[in-house]
């Protein structure tokens, strides 16, 4: 079975990738279990750049198929923050209280009608042999005004999604998959795969 090491460490991220590329013929590792000490610097301006930046750094130290994703909230309300800063968003090494906090701090004077954002994500897919591919994903929602919900991670609390009156952090992980911009990015990527003769 082929290894891809996906370059996170975040324990939410790795659940879904495991989930949605679980019927591909591939063993999906995280830094830490693939025994990676590495920090990239996300300082692109894009999230493919941020993406491309992580996967490209961690295929060359270890020669081997590695997986990065970079993914944001953008808020239109904000001109589009927090995007590429969103996990930053309140601080270097802010928790995700702290940024969820920092955001209705923001938005406390913006009507419902206008919290709209977009969480979007860029996958980059490095192979062993050098091949680079690249899927993306979004999806639409509002703001709420207060974080419901017990699942996910980041902004999931707050970002209530269209159609749904639920945010991500009120949705199973079966759910989220299906309709989250990292679900739709990561199917997008599994079809380049099928595509190419893994199944």
């Amino acid at each position: 079975m082929r290894r891809i090491i996906a370059a996170t460490n975040n324990p939410g991220k790795i659940v879904e990738i495991r989930q949605i590329l679980n019927d591909l013929p591939f063993e999906i590792l995280s830094l830490k279990d693939a025994g990676i000490n590495i920090k990239v610097e996300e300082d692109g301006d894009s999230f493919e750049e941020n993406a491309l930046k992580k996967a490209l750094e961690i295929h060359k130290f270890t020669g081997q198929s590695v997986l990065a994703d970079d993914s944001g909230l953008e808020v239109a309300a904000l001109n589009g923050q927090p995007g590429v800063y969103s996990a930053r968003f309140a601080g270097e090494n802010a928790t995700d209280e702290e940024n969820n906090a920092k955001l209705l701090k923001m938005m406390e004077l913006v009507p419902f009608e206008k919290r709209q954002a977009v969480f979007r994500c860029v996958i980059v897919l490095v192979r062993h042999d050098g091949m680079i591919l690249r899927a993306t994903g979004a999806c639409c929602g509002k703001i709420g005004f207060t974080p419901a919900g017990k699942g996910g991670f980041g902004y999931d609390p707050l970002f209530i999604v269209d159609g749904l009156d639920k945010t991500f952090a009120e949705l199973t992980p079966e759910e989220k998959n299906v309709i989250s911009h990292r679900g739709i990015a990561l199917k997008n990527l599994k079809n380049l795969l099928v595509k190419q003769g893994y199944k």
